[in-house]
């Protein structure tokens, strides 16, 4: 015996169609859907990236391309819709102020500790190393070294470059100015560190002379002329 087939009827169900992402034409800030009219609204939040503070106000600070600052305030300032927080760093060498924002704090570093220093002093006291190259590559190499900030770069520029005493005549312009530039950048920061006695040490590691105040007049009205 064949069993009849009860012949059901299904009901039919009707579900709602969710609203998938093409249903949504793009505005800018505006999402409008096709299925419903309603208009959605999206402001933009635009923030700075925080930062915790890693500085305080008088903390002395290394810009490298400055070298040693002082922390004179930390101010706010409003850039479009954004609030920035920045460090005012004071270079007392130049005369100059720079404004340091809070997420760019990673270019400054802290003052060295005195075990820092000490190691800068030792590698003054080496011999001098210079290269067999073209003067105009190792001038690009010493200034590369000076700008990095790093204070034992800056003892090796100081160190190859030291001539021992002030003569003009031993020392090209341009060896010279880059010298001067170390050696004032060295000396700002373990003047820090160490204060009025920072040039008294480095000279000494150095075995620097300086010359006697006759030469030095008769030098000022007599100047020697490079031909």
């Amino acid at each position: 015996m064949k069993k009849k087939k009860k012949n059901k009827k299904k009901g039919k169900i009707t579900r709602k169609k969710k609203a998938s992402q093409s249903d949504y034409s793009y505005k800018p800030g505006v999402y409008k859907s096709k299925a419903n009219d309603e208009k959605v609204k999206i402001k933009k939040i635009i923030k700075q990236p925080t930062e915790k503070k890693i500085y305080n106000i008088k903390d002395y600070v290394v810009y490298p391309k400055h070298g040693v600052g002082k922390i004179i305030s930390i101010d706010k300032a409003k850039i479009g819709n954004i609030d920035i927080t920045f460090y005012k760093v004071f270079i007392e060498k130049e005369k100059l102020t720079l404004s340091i924002p809070l997420n760019q704090q990673s270019h400054l570093r802290k003052v060295s500790s005195i075990n820092q220093v000490n190691k800068a002093i030792n590698i003054l006291k080496g011999k001098p190393k210079i290269k067999r190259t073209m003067w105009s590559r190792r001038a690009q190499e010493y200034e590369q070294k000076i700008n990095s900030g790093k204070i034992y770069q800056l003892a090796e520029v100081v160190k190859d470059l030291n001539k021992k005493t002030d003569v003009v005549a031993e020392q090209s312009y341009s060896e010279r100015q880059l010298f001067e530039k170390a050696y004032e950048r060295l000396k700002s920061e373990l003047e820090v560190v160490l204060g009025e006695k920072a040039k008294v040490k480095i000279d000494k590691a150095l075995k620097r002379t300086e010359l006697p105040e006759e030469v030095q007049t008769s030098e000022k009205k007599h100047p020697l002329r490079l031909e």
